[in-house]
């Protein structure tokens, strides 16, 4: 049998690369330990394009049932229609991806039923320690199989979130990443109006094209080009397992996740005023802001969707956004979901009948590092040091890290979750004060 490296078991999800960290053997071992986990008599499973994801989820779907659970698989989804599925069906679930990561890796994400979140503290911890210890108990039966195709019901869903009557014939051009993105835009657009220029729409897990994490800029430079050939409406790029969306206006511009979370919280409180928005304390100051301006109640929460999902269920948020492109919505079970995040925007271009680029003025006040990472020996040592230099400023918080905030600036530092760095990420009232301000913060990180 062989040895498990305890390292593909992460803060949020099971991940490795093919087939050294994460095989067949230890994929129907992570199977059976699943079950044994829960407790449960019914999961479901999916999968992405990845080239190893069908042989995997076989052999995790015969681990289940070998432990004597019955497994509806969904085949091949996004991670949000997964989530979909789990929340409709009222089952676990199990989602085959690597999500961003390059070809050679794979893995899991997992939840319970309702599409409720686990982590490393909520059960990722003890599934470690079960295929770790190999010590699983025989099952009285063997589970059986039922392939279910939940796409249509997922997009009927997805429209339900927007007035379809308001919706004008956009031209939207999306890069799909050669991710699951190929399979759920066809089947949306089909529904809509607006007219889809595909690019990269072809399911294929060797990327050809361009690794599938759009939030690196390199990765969306060819749809920034694509919308000014096409003289798209707006652009759409997803990541590996399409939960995550980030947009190109009508001028080839990226998009924020700051300001794509401001865009839909404005939206969604205008038809429901007063609700609760949950936002990351890496998000631009415009997020809260802008929550308040239309008569909401802005809650700041650590980076991470199981801070952000159980925030959700103890506060009654109806929203959350992150700058990283993650977008949750109540009814979607306190799932993220870049695609409905997606047809929320195409609603609101299209009620306002005025380019996206100009929609988006009002919420471009600030100017914004982006995230930056340095390798740091000695982190906790660090941490102090930027705090003690920092100590008179106007506010300091360690929610996630060390965040330092001045009247016309600030910044957030905090430690990565599975390597030696510091993640760095500074707003600013110009350009000129983001600048000096980032570059003598890298110089403190990286003395």
């Amino acid at each position: 049998m062989k040895a498990v490296d305890p390292s593909i078991f992460k803060a949020y999800d099971i991940r490795g690369i093919y087939p050294q960290q994460i095989d067949e053997d230890i994929s129907y071992r992570l199977g059976r330990a699943f079950i044994v986990f829960l407790g449960e008599e019914r999961i479901l499973v999916g999968r992405d394009m990845r080239l190893s994801s069908p042989s995997l989820s076989r052999a995790f779907i015969e681990g289940a049932r070998d432990q004597g659970a019955d497994v509806v698989d969904i085949g091949l989804c996004s991670t949000d229609m997964l989530y979909f599925a789990s929340g409709d069906l009222d089952l676990p679930g199990a989602m085959f991806t690597a999500s961003h990561n390059p070809k050679e890796y794979n893995g899991l994400k997992l939840c319970r039923r309702k599409a409720g979140p686990i982590s490393e503290d909520t059960g990722i911890g003890e599934i470690r320690e079960l295929v770790l210890k190999g010590d699983l108990p025989s099952a009285p039966r063997r589970g059986g199989l039922e392939e279910k195709d939940m796409l249509p019901r997922y997009i009927d869903h997805v429209l339900g979130f927007i007035d379809l009557s308001v919706l004008r014939p956009l031209k939207v051009v999306a890069d799909a990443g050669n991710g699951m993105a190929g399979l759920i835009l066809p089947a949306l657009f089909e529904r809509l109006p607006c007219r889809l220029v595909p690019h990269c729409f072809e399911l294929d897990g060797s990327f050809p094209h361009h690794q599938p994490s759009p939030i690196e800029p390199e990765n969306i430079a060819l749809l920034q080009n694509w919308v000014l050939e096409a003289q798209g409406d707006l652009g759409m790029a997803f990541d590996g397992d399409a939960d995550r969306v980030f947009l190109v206006d009508d001028k080839g511009e990226p998009v924020s996740g700051s300001l794509t979370t401001a865009l839909v919280a404005r939206r969604i409180l205008q038809e429901h005023p007063g609700e609760k928005i949950i936002y990351n304390c890496i998000n631009s100051w415009i997020v809260p802001e802008t929550i308040r301006a239309y008569g909401g109640v802005p809650i700041r929460e650590r980076v991470g969707h199981s801070f952000i999902k159980q925030t959700m269920a103890e506060t009654g948020a109806i929203f959350a956004g992150e700058h990283s492109g993650h977008y949750y919505f109540r009814d979607n079970y306190r799932a993220d979901s870049g695609l409905i995040a997606a047809v929320y925007v195409l609603e609101i271009v299209s009620r306002e009948n005025r380019p996206l680029s100009e929609i988006l003025k009002p919420f471009k006040k600030y100017y914004a590092s982006g995230e930056i990472n340095s390798r740091v020996e000695d982190i906790p040592a660090k941490l102090e040091e930027i705090a003690r230099l920092h100590s008179g400023a106007k506010k300091i918080d360690r929610l996630d890290g060390i965040t330092v905030e001045y009247d016309d600036w600030w910044f957030n530092v905090r430690p990565s979750n599975t390597e030696p760095l510091l993640r760095l990420n500074l707003e600013a009232k110009t350009r000129e004060l983001m600048e000096e301000k980032r570059d003598q913060l890298l110089e403190l990180i990286r003395s």
